[in-house]
C-alpha cells in the first residue's frame, strides 16, 4: 500500500512539472531548449527565384548548352500559409517547396531574389503575378522550347510570369544558336527532336541566364 502511495507521488510530481514547464514554455519561450533553430527555407520569400540540378538525358544536354549546373527553375508562391513552387513539368504545377528541392541532384538548390524586392514585389504586383501564373496552371510542358504560351518551359514560365505580371524584364532573350550546341550529347537531343530543321532562330530563355541576371540577387547557395 506504502509503495502504491509513493508511485502515484512521483507521477503526481512529474505530470506538475511537466505541466509547469509546458505553461513556462507558452509564456516565456523556449527558455529550457532555446528557440526553435531558424531553418534556410524561412529566408525565402514568395516571388523568388529557385533553381537545381535535375538528372536526365534532356537536363544534362540543357546544363552543357548553357555551360551551367543549372537545368531546372520555378517561382515561389505562398498558399494558405505555405510556400510552393511553380514549375513547369508535366502539367505545370504547384509542388509543395520541401518535395520540390528533394527532385534535385542530392538537394542543392540556390534561391535569387530581384534586387529592391520589397519595393517592386508589394502584395498587389504579387496577386497580378499569381493571376497571370494562374492562367498557365495544368499547360503541357513544352519539349521544344517554342516562345508561346501553348505548351512552357521552366524558365520561360518565369520570364512570362514578370515581365506579363509585375512588368519586370528578368533577362534579354536569346537565339538557340546562341548556346553551346557543339557537344554530342547536346546534338543527340537536338536530332532527336527536330531532326533536320533546328529553329536556331527561335527565343529562348535558360535557367541560366535567369540566375546570372544583373537585376537579382543570390539568397542562399547549398551547392
Amino acid at each position: 500500500m506504502k509503495k502504491t502511495k509513493y508511485i502515484f507521488a512521483i507521477i503526481t510530481f512529474l505530470m506538475s512539472f511537466g505541466c509547469a514547464l509546458f505553461i513556462a514554455n507558452s509564456m516565456f519561450g523556449n527558455i529550457l531548449f532555446g528557440t526553435r533553430p531558424v531553418s534556410i527555407l524561412d529566408k525565402i520569400k514568395e516571388g523568388d527565384m529557385i533553381f537545381q540540378t535535375s538528372e536526365s538525358k534532356q537536363c544534362e544536354a540543357i546544363r552543357i548548352a548553357t555551360n551551367s549546373k543549372f537545368s531546372h527553375c520555378g517561382i515561389v508562391f505562398i498558399e494558405k500559409g505555405e510556400k510552393y513552387v511553380f514549375e513547369a513539368v508535366q502539367p505545370v504545377k504547384y509542388t509543395p517547396l520541401e518535395n520540390w528541392i528533394t527532385h534535385g541532384k542530392e538537394n542543392h538548390f540556390v534561391v535569387t531574389r530581384v534586387k529592391n524586392a520589397s519595393t517592386l514585389l508589394g502584395s498587389e504586383t504579387l496577386q497580378k503575378m499569381k493571376n497571370y501564373a494562374s492562367g498557365l496552371k495544368n499547360k503541357d510542358y513544352d519539349l521544344y522550347f517554342e516562345w508561346s504560351d501553348d505548351k512552357i518551359y521552366c524558365s520561360e514560365l518565369i520570364w512570362k510570369i514578370y515581365k506579363n505580371g509585375a512588368g519586370i524584364e528578368l533577362c534579354p532573350l536569346q537565339k538557340l544558336k546562341n548556346f553551346n550546341l557543339k557537344d554530342t550529347r547536346v546534338q543527340a537531343i537536338l536530332a532527336e527532336r527536330y531532326g533536320n530543321g533546328i529553329p536556331f532562330e527561335e527565343n529562348v530563355i535558360a535557367p541560366s541566364n535567369l540566375e546570372q541576371s544583373k537585376i537579382v540577387t543570390t539568397i542562399i547557395d547549398t551547392y
